[in-house]
């Protein structure tokens, strides 16, 4: 209600100006001084296109707000200062007339040219307006803004609880209805896994030192583009990071200049480290493919291939570690059992040499 005010006093605010200007004793231009009506006709729809802007951006901005204020400042000191300028050259050139219209058109023009500006690099003069650090009411930095496999997964909340994470967590709402479609899916295991989505959130939701926000994006803003692209604009928007664990979501944004957590580098990261001669205590879950290896695997699920241990399947057996293999698809670990660390390995037999 407030704003309808606000924009009818507008109104009237600039028709009272511009019936001034057309109706004033000044010298006027010879169109205006013919037509004043007609000006007046033109000049005050004029005015009210910033009204249906207004109108028609719905989602507004403390940066850009901002921005039209020290716009409109620079704008008005520096037409202040052209029509100094400008003054002794008119009245030189017998152009007196226009100088009403040159006093109308340049603060308009020089504010617009300054606003556009401000806005179009108002991430390079942070230490002229100081509101980015406290725009926003946010715990800790960047906000994280899950997509639905980060949901899925599960694994955010385990991360959360350590409360080592402690900025806002932001979940669309065309994530959120993603997960919902899945979770109504036919299909038995496209249903168990949007359920386990929807079951983390609740789970995120209920812990207290983190803020997690649902996040309702007007989707008329967005029409026509894919989950993924929406979530890169969505990080754009919000100076976020985006969370997940969908692998071509993570080249997506980072061709765009997004930059994402992704829940497989930071498991892969967080996996315990061993070298050579140390020791670990691991379950023999079967044979190896080897001849007398054993195959068990940690709790991250690091296989763990035991030499002299195809006799122990179903034991847990302390080992020392002789070497480490990573690949991308993932790391293995060789080790022995304790106190065979020394022992030389059978030769294979030489399928080659006809036995006698």
């Amino acid at each position: 209600m407030l704003l309808i005010v606000i924009r009818i006093l507008y109104a009237f605010v600039c028709a009272g100006a511009i019936a001034a200007y057309v109706n004033s004793e000044a010298p006027l231009p010879a169109f205006v001084e013919a037509h004043r009506a007609l000006t007046m006709l033109i000049l005050l729809p004029a005015t009210q296109i910033i009204t249906v802007i207004d109108i028609l951006i719905r989602k507004k901005r403390v940066e850009v707000i901002s921005s039209i204020y020290f716009g409109l400042l620079i704008g008005v000191l520096l037409s202040y200062l052209l029509m100094l300028a400008l003054g002794p050259v008119l009245f030189r050139m017998g152009l007196q007339e226009w100088s009403g219209i040159i006093n109308l058109l340049c603060p308009a023009v020089l504010a617009y040219f300054s606003i556009s500006w401000l806005l179009q690099t108002k991430d390079d003069f942070r230490f002229v307006i100081p509101y980015v650090e406290f725009a926003r009411d946010l715990k800790g930095g960047r906000p994280l803004i899950l997509d639905s496999s980060a949901l899925i997964d599960g694994r955010i909340a385990d991360v959360v609880e350590t409360k080592i994470i402690d900025a806002k967590l932001i979940v669309p709402s065309f994530v959120l209805k993603e997960v919902q479609d899945i979770a109504d899916s036919s299909d038995k295991g496209r249903r168990t896994r949007g359920r386990r989505g929807l079951d983390v959130l609740a789970r995120l939701r209920s812990i207290g030192h983190t803020e997690v926000e649902l996040l309702e994006v007007d989707d008329r803003d967005v029409k026509g583009k894919t989950v993924d692209q929406r979530l890169v604009l969505l990080a754009k928007d919000q100076g976020g990071l985006i969370v997940t664990s969908d692998f071509n979501l993570n080249k997506v944004a980072a061709v765009q200049g997004v930059d994402v957590i992704n829940l497989n580098d930071v498991a892969a990261a967080l996996r315990p480290r061993f070298l050579n001669g140390d020791s670990l205590r691991v379950k023999v879950m079967r044979e190896g493919e080897g001849a007398g290896q054993g195959v068990g695997f940690l709790d991250d699920g690091t296989m763990v291939v035991i030499e002299f241990a195809s006799s122990m399947v179903g034991q847990e057996v302390d080992a020392t570690v002789t070497s480490v293999l990573q690949s991308s698809a993932g790391r293995m670990i060789f080790a022995r059992p304790a106190g065979m660390e020394n022992t030389a390995l059978p030769s294979a037999p030489d399928k080659g040499r006809p036995r006698h």
